[in-house]
């Protein structure tokens, strides 16, 4: 079991560096040119918000990993998930410095995405096997399908992050929250990186945030979207337990907020008859913005929302057997129903086109 001591170093540096470089990150987006630039298809209307927001949670990331290293002592399994995870974060980094600077559509950036999460699949991020809650048995993938399965997990979540940074705070807030989650998973688990990692994370997360809560002073872009999607998608898979009942229920549930968004995104362009990838503006965070009619009430429901299934996913890791399943189906029917409820089933004949980022 990990020592809580050993975790205040790594996110002390975090947070510290975080916060440290994010005035540093707002000054070379606008050296850079890759700032926000308000028109009919979004939600901010101030004028040249920096975008690169993302470059300081990064760096407040890395050097916590780095601290955790040395707290560790190099353990050689630690140092070869952190490659991993350091290889794959920074080809999103350079995508999403790209993206901020010249909008790549989503058919440019998707190669991208795929060629980082081959990287973390290759150092030993994986989805192999399912348990049969009740039965208990488990089920292992043949190595084609680990692949294809982790890929489409990583590649997933990077991207609901990213439609989910819609509003100033969102994504970054989103990502502290369900980071904590998934870092106490972890810990529950006996993971050790997973721990050291969340932890890190966490940290870089929160040294950001102030600097982006309502009204932002800087957007995390999607130079950090992409960034915080790659690495929860990672942090949720060392959590990941063989012979543990309802295997994969638990990070489904702690990313149940932006995977739903990702879903129902899906379900009105295919119901339209569009490309999946067509942008619009009936998002989570768009419907409560005009329900709310404020970016701030709008963005703590959603935090909020988020930490109920948090608590949920937690609690799931104390279920077993029938009992975990039946839970699992309440959860679901009442989400549905929620959702229904809300109105986010409704399909609009002239949706607004979105492009995604804070404040858009």
């Amino acid at each position: 079991m990990v020592n809580p001591v050993e975790l205040l170093a790594p996110f002390a540096v975090a947070v510290a560096v975080a916060a440290a470089t994010t005035p540093l990150s707002a000054k070379i987006a606008h050296a850079l040119g890759a700032v926000d630039r308000p028109d009919e298809r979004k939600v901010n209307r101030r004028h040249d918000i920096p975008l690169l927001g993302g470059i300081a949670v990064a760096l407040g990331f890395f050097t916590g990993l780095s601290t955790a290293l040395i707290v560790t002592g190099f353990h050689e399994d630690f140092r070869g998930h952190v490659e991993g995870q350091l290889l794959g974060s920074m080809i999103l980094l350079g995508l999403g410095l790209v993206d901020d600077r010249r909008a790549l559509s989503a058919r440019t950036k998707l190669p991208f995405q795929i060629i980082a999460a081959a990287v973390a699949i290759f150092y030993g991020f994986r989805i192999d096997h399912l348990t049969d809650p009740v039965s208990l048995n488990v089920w292992y993938f043949p190595e084609p399908l680990v692949w294809i399965v982790t890929g489409l997990w990583i590649v997933g979540i990077t991207n609901a992050m990213n439609l989910m940074d819609g509003l100033d705070g969102l994504a970054s807030g989103i990502g502290a929250i369900i980071g904590l989650t998934l870092t106490f998973i972890a810990w529950q688990a006996d993971q050790v990186v997973g721990v050291f990692v969340g932890v890190a994370f966490l940290g870089a997360v929160l040294g950001f945030l102030p600097y982006n809560f309502p009204p932002a002073r800087i957007f995390l872009g999607d130079t950090g979207a992409l960034f915080i999607g790659f690495n929860l998608s990672l942090l949720a898979l060392e959590g990941y337990r063989k012979l543990s009942v309802l295997t994969f229920v638990v990070p489904l549930l702690a990313l149940a907020v932006p995977l739903m968004d990702t879903a129902l995104s899906i379900y009105r362009r295919l119901r339209r008859g569009g490309p999946i990838m067509a942008p619009d503006r009936q998002h989570i965070h768009h419907r409560l913005l005009d329900s709310e009619g404020s970016h701030r009430s709008a963005v703590l429901s959603i935090w909020f929302l988020t930490a109920c299934f948090c608590v949920i996913a937690v609690s799931f890791t104390n279920l077993e057997g029938t009992a975990a399943v039946v839970f699992l189906v309440l959860v679901i029917v009442l989400t549905l129903r929620l959702l229904r409820n809300l109105g986010f089933f409704e399909i609009h004949d002239q949706p607004r086109r979105d492009t995604g980022g804070d404040g858009s």
